[in-house]
């Protein structure tokens, strides 16, 4: 019944083209349309508001959420904590996984980055040399991310770009709680630089070699990094 709750609330938003921020009818209108009790709304309204569907808004109402990749990150981030604490290389499949849609995307974008996106994309990877050459050595990760973010803006999808960033937040964060990744911040710049370059010169080849030698690098450090104790 709760499943069943849930969707046809998913549908009311669907067919009155609800978008995110609109209000939802109250809990006594949704009682009377779907023929249920007040507790059964209340939680099929939670659960949607786990998933980000709606956002209930005490005092106020219900209304349409933000449907964003929050809880997308949120279980893959949880997946990959459980996998390795079982002894799985879980952050290098979270890893595969982005590389492999990375590649693919790259291909597209070969020679076809607009001007401005490429003098951003320079700036960043300026950003990045100047990093490496700072007394702490290390290219922060918001800038690592700007550049990924960037690049691949010019999709013109943005739901590929938003689960682009989830995968990128997914990773970097369960990493950053896991385990201490060395850096060499030269071999970073280089690398961004040759990504930057291949897709600037539109070759396909060069672009997608690029983006595999950048995810190489990131799986030998990886792992090189001794597991800690379970």
């Amino acid at each position: 019944m709760a499943r069943v709750l849930q969707e046809q609330i998913k549908k009311l938003i669907v067919d009155r083209r609800l978008p995110p921020g609109a209000s939802l009818p109250t809990e006594p209108e949704l009682m009377e349309m779907l023929g249920v009790s007040r507790n059964s709304v209340r939680e099929a309204l939670k659960a949607l508001q786990a998933m980000g569907i709606v956002e209930i808004r005490h005092g106020f109402g219900t209304y349409v959420g933000p449907m964003s990749m929050a809880p997308m990150i949120e279980g893959l981030a949880f997946r990959t904590v459980a996998g390795h604490y079982r002894g799985e290389d879980s952050l290098l499949q979270l890893l595969e996984l982005r590389e492999a849609v990375e590649t693919g995307l790259v291909a597209r974008l070969a020679g076809r980055v607009a001007d401005s996106d490429l003098a951003e994309l320079d700036a960043l990877v300026g950003q990045m040399e100047q990093e490496a050459a700072a007394p702490d050595g290390t290219v922060a990760a918001a800038t690592d991310r700007a550049f990924h973010a960037t690049l691949y803006r010019g999709l013109g999808n943005p739901l590929l770009v938003e689960v682009m960033e989830a995968f990128w937040e997914a990773f970097h964060r369960v990493r950053t709680d896991l385990v201490d990744v060395p850096q060499d911040p030269r071999v970073t710049c280089r690398q961004h630089r040759e990504i930057l370059d291949a897709v600037r010169s539109g070759e396909v080849i060069r672009a997608e070699r690029a983006i595999r030698d950048h995810f190489g690098n990131i799986r030998h450090r990886l792992a090189a990094t001794p597991q800690q104790d379970r």
